[in-house]
This record gives C-alpha cells, sequence and structure tokens, in this order.
C-alpha cells in the first residue's frame, strides 16, 4: 500500500513544481523573452498562500494540460506573488510592491495580458469554467 502511495504521490508533486517552473518572477526577463519569442505576456497578480480564489484558478486553469499547452505555443508566464506565510526576500517583495502600484492592483488574482513591451491589452481576474474559455478570453485580445 505505501508503495502505491509514493508511486500516486511523486509524480503528483513533481508535476505541481514544474508547473510552478514555467513561471518567471522577474518582469524585465519577461519582456525580453516576450520579444525574442513574438508572445505576449500573461502576468498573475496572485496571493498564492492564503487567497481562494487564487488557489482555484491554479487548480482550475494554470494547472490543466490544455492551458499549459496554450501557453508554451503563446503566452511567457509571469507570477508575482504576495504570500502572507512564505518567505520572499526583500527584493522581490519591494519589485512586486512597485509592479502592483504601476498596474494598480486592487485585489487578488489579478491578470493582465500585455505585448511585449508590457503594455496592458487585457485585464481580468478569476474566470469559472476552467482553461477553455480562459484560453478563449485571451486569444480574442491578441492580434
Amino acid at each position: 500500500m505505501k508503495k502505491v502511495l509514493m508511486l500516486i504521490l511523486i509524480p503528483l508533486s513533481l508535476a505541481g513544481w514544474a508547473a510552478d517552473d514555467v513561471w518567471l518572477t522577474d518582469f524585465d526577463q519577461a519582456k525580453q523573452q516576450a520579444a525574442a519569442s513574438g508572445k505576449y505576456i500573461l502576468i498573475n497578480f496572485t496571493g498564492s498562500d492564503w487567497c481562494g480564489w487564487c488557489k482555484r484558478l491554479d487548480q482550475e486553469v494554470f494547472s490543466q494540460s490544455e492551458f499549459t499547452k496554450f501557453a508554451a505555443d503563446n503566452l511567457i508566464l509571469l507570477k508575482l506573488d504576495y504570500p502572507r506565510y512564505r518567505q520572499q526576500s526583500q527584493a522581490e517583495k519591494q519589485r512586486n510592491a512597485a509592479l502592483a502600484q504601476q498596474f494598480r492592483v486592487q485585489g487578488f488574482p489579478t491578470l493582465f495580458l500585455t505585448d511585449a513591451s508590457g503594455k496592458p491589452v487585457l485585464q481580468t481576474g478569476y474566470q469559472p469554467g476552467g482553461p477553455q474559455p480562459f484560453n478563449q478570453l485571451l486569444k480574442s485580445k491578441m492580434k
């Protein structure tokens, strides 16, 4: 029984790690990658360890293969986190606070689709329905 449980839990934990691995945390790096690749940037302002709607968005959209495939082809993913319990460096806190102010973030989750220069083309939040309508919303704003 323990072996079966381990065989189930290890891949699940690695899937979560891999999903976090594709999200950048530096806006300048995201803009550079977007310019080089011709992709849009999806900025996710999140409270990952306390915000219920943020957790639902992660579960229902960002962790789904339909979204990850769409993102790999079309997006540079940028996660700007405002945790309450997880430690962040002072530099990351300051950088994220400045970006929240720049984008006038009022609550979490707040998402922006931007062009490669960082100019917003869409602002949204949690959307019910999973990855398909979310991907369609993003596609509708991409040229």
